[in-house]
């Protein structure tokens, strides 16, 4: 890939269905969840930040810059990108949740492939009929429209999407790889899983 891309891990939900804790900061198999995301997602990229608004000394542990959300109140996903490509030193920015520790080793390229060939705005990640709007490449010249969309408001993810020229890009035969973990259950049970992935 010619074009240098700033990846980053969002981390900067309240973690209500997992009792309102810090999910990225949540062990799983004796580590935090987001330094299993730091491990896949650093190599794909060529600058990494952490988007987080509590813990961020525990964050910057893992090697990486913290970005803090410039919107208040913790606006959700958007607010994480928006402080991301604020932040960002390079034109694309890729953006992976803390809590799918498994995601594909090749999603920036397959992401990058698609978003040039078809000249997009933003390209976007999805398994069959399930869509996975935080798992996603844009460019950084996307910055004062989305500031604009929160300015206004707007929170939404996908209502934002429906205002870019969007590319989805199927990763159906890897469809696991974006298992998420939301709750203690959920936690307990891949902490339990044998250790394959």
């Amino acid at each position: 890939m010619s074009d240098k891309i700033t990846g980053v891990i969002l981390a900067g939900g309240l973690g209500r269905r997992m009792g309102g804790i810090d999910k990225g900061l949540q062990e799983l198999r004796g580590r935090p969840m987001a330094q299993w995301v730091v491990e896949r997602l650093a190599p794909q990229v060529d600058e990494l930040l952490i988007n987080a608004n509590q813990n961020g000394e525990r964050y910057a542990a893992f090697g990486h810059r913290v970005v803090p959300d410039q919107i208040p109140d913790f606006a959700g996903p958007l607010a994480g990108l928006h402080a991301a490509l604020s932040a960002a030193m390079h034109p694309l920015v890729a953006t992976a949740p803390c809590d799918s520790p498994f995601l594909p080793a090749d999603l920036i390229a397959r992401l990058h492939d698609a978003l040039t060939a078809n000249s997009a705005d933003l390209a976007v990640a999805r398994t069959f009929d399930q869509a996975h709007p935080v798992f996603c490449l844009c460019k950084r010249e996307v910055l004062p429209h989305l500031t604009g969309f929160l300015e206004s408001g707007g929170r939404k993810i996908d209502r934002w999407y429906a205002t870019l020229k969007v590319v989805v890009v199927a990763f159906d035969d890897e469809a696991e790889a974006f298992e998420n973990i939301n709750t203690r259950e959920e936690l307990s049970r891949f902490d339990g899983a044998a250790s394959g992935q």
